[in-house]
């Protein structure tokens, strides 16, 4: 580790975790009874999400645990914390009042007061802010080490996190938005969301500089990816029919996964 490389290496991240702040950026020009939009930007987060999640996430922990021990071991490793950041999600889900549990949307004849139905809303956007903050976390531990040990390869990391992070600015301010009505604070959830990247690095450079491994990285990636895909199932595509239609949220699904891929092969 290259220690004449630190303020670049912080700096460099925290530029990648400042750029949801362009995606937050798109709540100061939506409409806010323009629900066709939000369904539409629901459906897009999740796109954004699972892709990550599955091509991404999965994958570099799969490729690091499996370099050191071997795939076998890797896929017991990495599916092991997959479902365990799903069943973590799903317990602390369960622990909210029924009542308070923004995921709840009930099939009765009469839909939600508009109150509540914003409540909800604003209680899923900031859910959607904290498993974003968690997942830029090791993002920023892996932005931050991978500038440390090459200039290099730490750009090419930070080109490829920042791109894809403006999708993720969108998936916080959109609800917080629509919920609110108040820009500012949609632009503050979603940029503090990506100041947990330079969290990430300041802490992995105190605590985890002596003993972060590839095994330790690669665990917490798949962790985060099982808490990503539950959200995205479990909050965000229901949302996104609720609030439009079952199509609606099926392209922007799958806009979120076409702007999603591009952007990693842009950043590759």
């Amino acid at each position: 580790m290259n220690e004449d490389n630190l303020l670049f290496a912080f700096t460099l991240t925290t530029l990648a975790g400042l750029s949801t702040a362009i995606g937050a950026g798109i709540a100061f020009f939506a409409k806010k009874t323009d629900t066709k939009l939000l369904s539409t930007a629901m459906g897009f987060s999740a796109g954004v999400m699972i892709y990550i999640s599955f091509v991404e996430l999965l994958a570099e922990g799969f490729r690091t645990v499996g370099a050191e021990l071997g795939d076998s071991i890797a896929g017991w490793i990495v599916c092991g914390a997959f479902f365990g950041g799903m069943l973590v999600t799903a317990i602390i889900d369960m622990l909210i009042p029924s009542f308070e549990n923004p995921h709840e949307f009930h099939d009765g004849p009469e839909p939600p007061p508009e109150e509540q139905k914003y409540k909800q809303l604003y209680r899923m956007g900031i859910f959607t802010a904290l498993a974003i903050g968690i997942h830029n976390f090791p993002e920023g531990i892996a932005t931050f080490m991978g500038a440390m040990k090459d200039t290099n390869l730490g750009i090419s990391i930070a080109v490829a996190v920042a791109i894809h992070n403006i999708p993720e600015g969108i998936a916080v301010s959109t609800p917080i938005f629509y919920a609110t009505g108040n820009k500012k604070k949609a632009f503050f959830y979603s940029v503090l969301s990506g100041l947990a990247e330079p969290v990430g690095a300041l802490f992995g450079y105190i605590l985890l500089r002596n003993f972060l491994s590839d095994v330790l990285l690669g665990t917490v990636f798949a962790f985060i990816a099982g808490i990503m895909v539950f959200i995205s199932f479990d909050q965000l595509l229901p949302a996104a029919q609720k609030f439009g239609s079952h199509h609606r949220a099926l392209y922007g699904l799958i806009a979120g996964m076409v702007v999603m891929a591009v952007s990693l092969l842009i950043g590759a």
